[in-house]
Protein backbone atom coordinates (compact mmCIF):
# COMPACT_ATOMS: atom_id res chain seq x y z
CA UNK A 1 0.00 0.00 0.00
CA UNK A 2 2.53 2.51 -1.20
CA UNK A 3 1.49 5.61 -3.15
CA UNK A 4 3.71 8.16 -4.90
CA UNK A 5 2.22 11.58 -4.19
CA UNK A 6 4.86 13.77 -5.88
CA UNK A 7 2.43 15.04 -8.52
CA UNK A 8 -0.35 15.69 -5.99
CA UNK A 9 2.02 17.76 -3.82
CA UNK A 10 2.66 20.07 -6.80
CA UNK A 11 -1.06 20.76 -7.15
CA UNK A 12 -3.07 23.37 -5.20
CA UNK A 13 -4.49 22.73 -1.74
CA UNK A 14 -7.71 20.72 -1.95
CA UNK A 15 -6.65 18.57 -4.91
CA UNK A 16 -7.45 14.88 -4.46
CA UNK A 17 -6.49 11.41 -5.59
CA UNK A 18 -8.68 8.33 -5.17
CA UNK A 19 -7.31 4.80 -5.01
CA UNK A 20 -8.95 1.39 -4.90
CA UNK A 21 -7.34 -1.00 -2.42
CA UNK A 22 -7.21 -4.79 -2.65
CA UNK A 23 -3.93 -5.80 -1.04
CA UNK A 24 -2.45 -8.01 1.60
CA UNK A 25 -0.76 -6.60 4.69
CA UNK A 26 0.94 -7.86 7.82
CA UNK A 27 -1.78 -7.92 10.45
CA UNK A 28 -1.96 -8.15 14.24
CA UNK A 29 -0.65 -11.71 14.42
CA UNK A 30 1.94 -11.20 11.67
CA UNK A 31 -0.06 -13.18 9.17
CA UNK A 32 -0.84 -12.32 5.58
CA UNK A 33 -4.13 -10.49 5.94
CA UNK A 34 -6.28 -8.67 3.36
CA UNK A 35 -7.59 -5.11 3.02
CA UNK A 36 -10.15 -4.05 0.42
CA UNK A 37 -11.79 -0.66 -0.04
CA UNK A 38 -10.78 2.86 -1.01
CA UNK A 39 -8.28 5.55 -0.06
CA UNK A 40 -8.75 9.26 -0.72
CA UNK A 41 -5.71 11.54 -0.45
CA UNK A 42 -6.38 15.29 -0.16
CA UNK A 43 -3.66 17.93 -0.62
CA UNK A 44 -3.31 20.16 2.47
CA UNK A 45 -1.12 23.19 3.12
CA UNK A 46 1.68 21.13 4.73
CA UNK A 47 1.17 17.70 3.17
CA UNK A 48 -1.81 15.40 2.67
CA UNK A 49 -4.88 14.21 4.53
CA UNK A 50 -5.53 10.49 4.06
CA UNK A 51 -9.05 9.10 4.41
CA UNK A 52 -9.76 5.43 3.96
CA UNK A 53 -12.57 2.94 4.36
CA UNK A 54 -11.35 -0.64 4.30
CA UNK A 55 -12.84 -4.07 4.84
CA UNK A 56 -10.23 -6.09 6.72
CA UNK A 57 -9.92 -9.87 6.83
CA UNK A 58 -7.36 -10.88 9.47
CA UNK A 59 -6.31 -14.33 10.62
CA UNK A 60 -6.49 -14.78 14.40
CA UNK A 61 -6.14 -17.56 16.97
CA UNK A 62 -9.17 -18.28 19.13
CA UNK A 63 -8.48 -17.48 22.78
CA UNK A 64 -10.33 -20.63 23.92
CA UNK A 65 -9.52 -23.40 21.45
CA UNK A 66 -6.42 -21.85 19.76
CA UNK A 67 -7.66 -22.75 16.27
CA UNK A 68 -7.06 -20.27 13.44
CA UNK A 69 -10.02 -18.35 12.06
CA UNK A 70 -10.67 -15.34 9.85
CA UNK A 71 -12.03 -12.18 11.50
CA UNK A 72 -13.71 -9.46 9.46
CA UNK A 73 -13.89 -5.80 10.36
CA UNK A 74 -14.69 -2.50 8.68
CA UNK A 75 -12.08 0.17 9.24
CA UNK A 76 -12.49 3.91 8.78
CA UNK A 77 -9.37 6.00 9.18
CA UNK A 78 -8.19 9.57 8.78
CA UNK A 79 -4.54 10.61 9.12
CA UNK A 80 -2.58 13.71 8.18
CA UNK A 81 0.91 13.24 6.77
CA UNK A 82 3.43 16.03 6.35
CA UNK A 83 5.91 16.48 3.53
CA UNK A 84 9.60 16.34 4.48
CA UNK A 85 10.89 17.59 1.11
CA UNK A 86 9.55 20.47 -0.99
CA UNK A 87 8.27 18.91 -4.27
CA UNK A 88 9.27 21.96 -6.34
CA UNK A 89 12.80 22.63 -5.04
CA UNK A 90 13.78 19.30 -3.50
CA UNK A 91 14.92 21.06 -0.32
CA UNK A 92 14.23 19.64 3.12
CA UNK A 93 11.13 21.13 4.76
CA UNK A 94 10.73 21.45 8.51
CA UNK A 95 7.31 20.14 9.51
CA UNK A 96 5.01 22.51 11.41
CA UNK A 97 5.04 22.40 15.23
CA UNK A 98 1.71 20.56 15.37
CA UNK A 99 3.30 17.74 13.34
CA UNK A 100 5.18 16.33 16.34
CA UNK A 101 4.44 12.61 16.53
CA UNK A 102 2.56 12.64 13.21
CA UNK A 103 3.46 10.61 10.12
CA UNK A 104 5.58 12.06 7.35
CA UNK A 105 5.91 11.33 3.66
CA UNK A 106 9.26 9.86 2.62
CA UNK A 107 11.91 11.84 0.73
CA UNK A 108 10.47 10.69 -2.63
CA UNK A 109 6.98 11.93 -1.59
CA UNK A 110 5.79 8.38 -1.03
CA UNK A 111 3.06 7.38 1.38
CA UNK A 112 3.26 3.89 2.85
CA UNK A 113 -0.13 3.01 4.33
CA UNK A 114 0.91 -0.44 5.59
CA UNK A 115 1.82 0.71 9.09
CA UNK A 116 -1.36 2.80 9.42
CA UNK A 117 -3.50 -0.17 8.42
CA UNK A 118 -1.62 -2.53 10.75
CA UNK A 119 -2.04 -0.18 13.73
CA UNK A 120 -5.73 0.43 13.05
CA UNK A 121 -6.27 -3.33 12.57
CA UNK A 122 -4.76 -3.98 16.00
CA UNK A 123 -7.34 -1.65 17.56
CA UNK A 124 -10.16 -3.48 15.74
CA UNK A 125 -9.23 -6.95 16.99
CA UNK A 126 -11.04 -8.09 20.16
CA UNK A 127 -8.88 -8.58 23.25
CA UNK A 128 -10.00 -12.21 23.47
CA UNK A 129 -10.90 -13.26 19.93
CA UNK A 130 -13.31 -16.19 19.63
CA UNK A 131 -13.76 -18.40 16.58
CA UNK A 132 -17.50 -18.42 17.39
CA UNK A 133 -19.68 -17.13 20.22
CA UNK A 134 -20.21 -20.54 21.81
CA UNK A 135 -16.68 -21.87 21.49
CA UNK A 136 -16.22 -24.74 23.95
CA UNK A 137 -12.44 -24.41 24.13
CA UNK A 138 -10.00 -27.16 25.08
CA UNK A 139 -10.45 -29.94 27.63
CA UNK A 140 -8.45 -29.04 30.73
CA UNK A 141 -7.45 -32.67 31.22
CA UNK A 142 -6.49 -34.02 27.77
CA UNK A 143 -6.34 -30.85 25.64
CA UNK A 144 -8.89 -32.02 23.05
CA UNK A 145 -10.68 -29.33 21.07
CA UNK A 146 -14.23 -29.68 22.41
CA UNK A 147 -15.67 -28.02 19.29
CA UNK A 148 -14.42 -30.93 17.17
CA UNK A 149 -14.68 -33.94 19.47
CA UNK A 150 -16.09 -35.03 22.79
CA UNK A 151 -13.29 -36.21 25.01
CA UNK A 152 -13.52 -39.26 27.27
CA UNK A 153 -12.22 -37.53 30.38
CA UNK A 154 -14.24 -37.79 33.55
CA UNK A 155 -15.83 -34.66 34.87
CA UNK A 156 -13.19 -33.04 37.02
CA UNK A 157 -13.76 -33.11 40.73
CA UNK A 158 -14.43 -29.88 42.53
CA UNK A 159 -11.44 -28.00 43.85
CA UNK A 160 -11.36 -28.66 47.61
CA UNK A 161 -11.28 -24.93 48.30
CA UNK A 162 -14.71 -24.57 46.68
CA UNK A 163 -16.41 -27.68 48.11
CA UNK A 164 -18.36 -25.75 50.75
CA UNK A 165 -19.87 -23.52 48.05
CA UNK A 166 -20.85 -26.60 46.03
CA UNK A 167 -22.60 -27.98 49.12
CA UNK A 168 -24.52 -24.71 49.53
CA UNK A 169 -25.60 -24.90 45.91
CA UNK A 170 -26.79 -28.48 46.37
CA UNK A 171 -28.74 -27.53 49.52
CA UNK A 172 -30.38 -24.54 47.83
CA UNK A 173 -31.55 -26.71 44.94
CA UNK A 174 -33.23 -29.23 47.28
Amino acid sequence: MHYNLAQLLKEPTGSTRDYEVDESFTGPEDGSDRAQGWVKVIRTHHGVLVRAKLDLRVKLSCSRCISQFEYGSELTMEEECFATVDPETGRKVDPPEEADGVAHLDAQHGLDMSEFVRQYAITEVPIKPLCRDKCLGLCTECGANLNEEKCKCEASSIDPRWESLAELLTESLE
